[in-house]
C-alpha cells in the first residue's frame, strides 16, 4: 500500500472511531433533521407530501442538517494540532482532503439512512420512488462531502466559524440542491414514480460534483498552507 493510500486509511479510520467514540455530529444531525420533520408536518398540518413539496421538505431539511456536520469536520485538527502534524507529515497534502470528504459523504448517508425512512413514515403514502432516490442521495452527497470539506477547511481557523460556514456554504450549493430536489420531485409523486428528467438531473449534479471534486483536490493545500 502506497504512502499516501495509508494515510488516508489512518485519517479515515481515526475520524470515524472518533465519532463512534463521541457522537459528537451524527446524534445532532439526526436529531435535527426528525426535529424538522415533526415542525414540517404540524405546520403544515397535512399528512401526506408529495412532488417538489416532497422535494422541498426533505432537501431543506437534509441541507441544513449537513450543515451541523459540515462546522465540525476540521474541529479536531484545529484543536489538538492535527494541522501541525500532518503538515510535517512525508504525504500529499490533498490527502487530508479527500479523508475528511469521505468521512463526511459517510456521515452524510448514515444520516439519510435512519431519516429518509422517517421522512417515508411521516409524509409518504407509499415508498415506490425510494429505490431510484438512492441514485440522488448519493450524488448530492458527493457534492456536500467535496463542497462542504473545502468550506470548513477555510472557516475553521476563524472564530466566527458557525456562523461563516452557512454564509460561504448556501450560495454555493444552490444549484446542488436545485437538481436534487428536481431529480427527487417526480420520485415522490403521488402514484407510479416519474423518470422523464431523471437523468438530465443527475447529469447536472455529476458535473456540480466534478468541479467541486477539482476545485477541493486543487487548492486545498495552499488552504493548508494558509
Amino acid at each position: 500500500m502506497t504512502p499516501s493510500r495509508t494515510a488516508f486509511a489512518a485519517l479515515l479510520g481515526k475520524d470515524l472511531r472518533t465519532e463512534i467514540r463521541t457522537m459528537r455530529s451524527l446524534p445532532a444531525m439526526v436529531l435535527f433533521a426528525i426535529t424538522t420533520f415533526i415542525i414540517f408536518r404540524y405546520g403544515l398540518d397535512r399528512t401526506t407530501l408529495s412532488g417538489s413539496l416532497a422535494g422541498g421538505v426533505l432537501w431543506t431539511t437534509l441541507l441544513f442538517a449537513a450543515i451541523l456536520g459540515i462546522n465540525r469536520v476540521f474541529v479536531s485538527e484545529q484543536e489538538e494540532g492535527g494541522f501541525d502534524a500532518f503538515r510535517l507529515a512525508p504525504v500529499d497534502r490533498t490527502v487530508l482532503f479527500t479523508a475528511k470528504a469521505a468521512a463526511l459523504f459517510i456521515y452524510l448517508s448514515v444520516l439519510e439512512l435512519i431519516v429518509v425512512p422517517t421522512f417515508a413514515v411521516f409524509f409518504l403514502p407509499q415508498w415506490s420512488g425510494l429505490l431510484p432516490l438512492i441514485l440522488v442521495l448519493v450524488g448530492a452527497n458527493l457534492g456536500f462531502a467535496a463542497l462542504g470539506t473545502l468550506i470548513s477547511s477555510m472557516a475553521v481557523n476563524s472564530r466566527a466559524r458557525d456562523l461563516l460556514v452557512p454564509l460561504l456554504l448556501l450560495p454555493l450549493v444552490v444549484p446542488l440542491m436545485i437538481a436534487a430536489t428536481g431529480a427527487s420531485a417526480p420520485l415522490l409523486e403521488a402514484g407510479a414514480p416519474s423518470y422523464e428528467e431523471f437523468g438530465t438531473w443527475l447529469l447536472v449534479m455529476g458535473l456540480y460534483d466534478g468541479i467541486f471534486c477539482l476545485v477541493g483536490y486543487a487548492v486545498f493545500e495552499f488552504l493548508l498552507e494558509d
